[in-house]
């Protein structure tokens, strides 16, 4: 493979900005370099010493604009992408009206393969080089998924979703076929290329104990897995989920008491939560996801970023395609910031970017594999326009430093600001 030479503004992180002084997690060069070989990082730093050092690369000079890692998106829902931005519902009537009705018809294989191909051809558009997506209950839209993204070499996390109650008898399996399937797709796909299996209970009130139980063994079986589900998303779920488990302590525990309780857990939404269950979270090493436009879009809540960073817990960022309802992690990134300031913190540019690349990373147990600016990363990398509209253009020529820059592009950036996308070192067609 030839090597490439990126040029331009770079900008990286060596720790966590939501930790201690965000300044000192920050590694920006105004004149930097991303060495690139064999699909890896293989050298960042100064542009023109990696220039003079690799005479043989193939230089690439972005100019001003801005090389970061790509973004990963550590929640949404593939087979939702077609009914984004529907009107009017919360959860359980979203999921009845617009959702259920949408992933029965990934049933036919044709369509899961259009759907998964939009859906990555998306994600690209729009900076992102990972996706963590939920299939339905059909293999197939498994296997459709992972196929779309072996295309690009792109690293994505999926599993079929799991349901064998509250759902329409047309996606409904059973605890056995759920383990059986979920199996034999592992075998099929997890550590195949680039591909990450995860397990995935949509969320306890569709699936009964027997299942979860199932679930829960399969995960003992193959712990290298991820197994991803949805909790605490809006105060009627819990008040559901209290109903159908009245001898659970509360909602994490519908999982932890079926063995779907531990370091390689992703658990989306995460905003209501309890004392004990942030205490478990925090002690088992598990994940959560933060999806701000999809908890202001149906309702759900304020996710309280900072609290849970200073308990300790892991926390990604993610779009929640359809329930969410843009595909840019740069909108992502600017609800992420309305919400901390509804709670009385405004995030940093550098806290906000983070969160998008080596939190969601670190969410999936990734860091230092993608989302991250550095040698031995994935050459996974997205390059902004810093003045792609008008309106950001004018704001941003009166920047003072490189944070005074980015932050209009966060917050009114969208598939514009997107200059230029590499996959596993390779340049994207988009």
């Amino acid at each position: 493979m030839t090597k490439h030479l990126l040029l331009g503004q770079t900008l990286g992180f060596s720790g966590n900005p939501l930790i201690g002084d965000w300044a000192d997690a920050v590694q920006f060069n105004s004149a930097g370099g991303v060495l690139i070989d064999g699909g890896m990082v293989v050298a960042t730093g100064d542009g023109p010493a990696l220039r003079a050092a690799h005479p043989d690369a193939q230089v690439v000079d972005y100019g001003a604009k801005l090389i970061s890692s790509g973004f990963v998106d550590a929640h949404m829902h593939y087979p939702q992408t077609g009914i984004i931005a529907s009107w009017g519902k919360q959860l359980i009537d979203w999921l009845n009206t617009y959702t259920f009705p949408e992933e029965a018809r990934l049933a036919d294989p044709a369509y899961a393969a259009e759907v998964a191909t939009r859906t990555v051809e998306l994600a690209v558009a729009h900076g992102t080089t990972t996706l963590t997506s939920y299939c339905t209950i059909h293999p197939c839209s498994v296997d459709a998924f992972f196929t779309a993204a072996a295309a690009r070499d792109m690293a994505v996390v999926a599993g079929k979703t799991c349901m064998d109650r509250n759902a329409p008898d047309n996606l409904r399996d059973t605890a056995q076929s759920a383990y059986d399937d979920s199996k034999a797709l592992i075998a099929r796909w997890h550590g195949k290329g680039r591909a990450t299996y995860a397990i995935t209970p949509r969320f306890s009130p569709t699936s009964t104990p027997d299942q979860l139980t199932a679930l829960g063994a399969l995960w003992a079986e193959h712990p290298d897995c991820l197994m991803q589900t949805h909790l605490s998303e809006q105060l009627p779920e819990i008040a559901w989920v209290r109903d159908l488990f009245p001898d659970a302590r509360d909602y994490l525990d519908t999982y932890e008491a079926f063995g779907l309780l531990g370091a390689r857990g992703i658990y989306g939404h995460a905003i209501h939560l309890e004392p004990r269950e942030i205490a478990r979270l925090a002690e088992v090493g598990a994940a959560v996801v933060h999806c701000p436009t999809s908890n202001a879009f149906i309702g759900s809540g304020l996710f309280d970023l900072m609290g849970l960073a200073r308990a300790g817990l892991s926390i990604g960022l993610a779009t929640d395609t359809g329930g969410g309802s843009s595909f840019s992690m740069l909108r992502t990134m600017a609800a992420a910031y309305e919400i901390g300031q509804l709670r009385g913190v405004a995030l940093h540019p550098a806290q906000l970017l983070w969160l998008a690349t080596e939190g969601s990373a670190a969410s999936l147990h990734m860091a230092g594999q993608i989302g991250h600016l550095g040698a031995g990363a994935a050459a996974d990398i997205t390059v902004l326009d810093l003045g792609s509209t008008p309106a950001i253009a004018q704001r941003s020529g009166r920047a003072n430093d490189i944070w005074d820059a980015l932050f209009p592009t966060i917050m009114m950036g969208d598939d514009r600001a997107i200059a230029d996308v590499w996959i596993a070192g390779v340049r994207q067609a988009r």
